[in-house]
């Protein structure tokens, strides 16, 4: 069986990166783990504090989307391990939405998206599903515990 998220009031609606969920993460608190995800991309510049205290994710998805700001030189070879470290650090310090993860099992999680081909299954199906990847890598885990 396959699990499907997008939308966070959908019934996995808190898989999203703009669920908000908070956690602490190198000596910071983040609303959100894109909040967390996208202020990396200006990790040591004054873009990632601005990005870590804006209010809403959708704002931090579009600032960090911004091409006109200083994006890391290493970014690609870097974006998987923070977003790895960004769900672990969210589903370890959230209990009712951890358990929701593992409740999960063995079924296959994919972040249905259509224009996501990277961290979702993109319009045809065809993306790389990062994101899921991730939730079931971190979901394995904790049922390794």
């Amino acid at each position: 069986m396959v699990i499907y998220f997008y939308r966070i009031y959908d019934e996995y609606g808190c898989f999203s990166n703009f669920s908000h969920y908070g956690f602490e993460l190198d000596g910071k608190w983040w609303m959100t783990s894109e909040h967390y995800f996208q202020a990396q991309k200006f990790c040591g510049t004054e873009y990632e504090e601005i990005i870590r205290l804006l209010d809403n994710p959708m704002k931090v998805a579009e600032m960090g989307r911004n091409r006109d700001l200083p994006l890391r030189e290493d970014w690609e070879q870097v974006k998987d391990d923070i977003m790895r470290s960004a769900v672990y650090a969210k589903f370890t310090q959230n209990k009712e939405i951890r358990n929701i993860l593992v409740s999960t099992g063995k079924k296959i999680i994919i972040e249905k998206t259509t224009n996501d081909y990277y961290w979702g299954c993109g319009k045809d199906g065809s993306g790389k599903n990062m994101l899921g990847i991730i939730l079931m890598e971190v979901r394995e885990a904790f049922l390794s515990y």
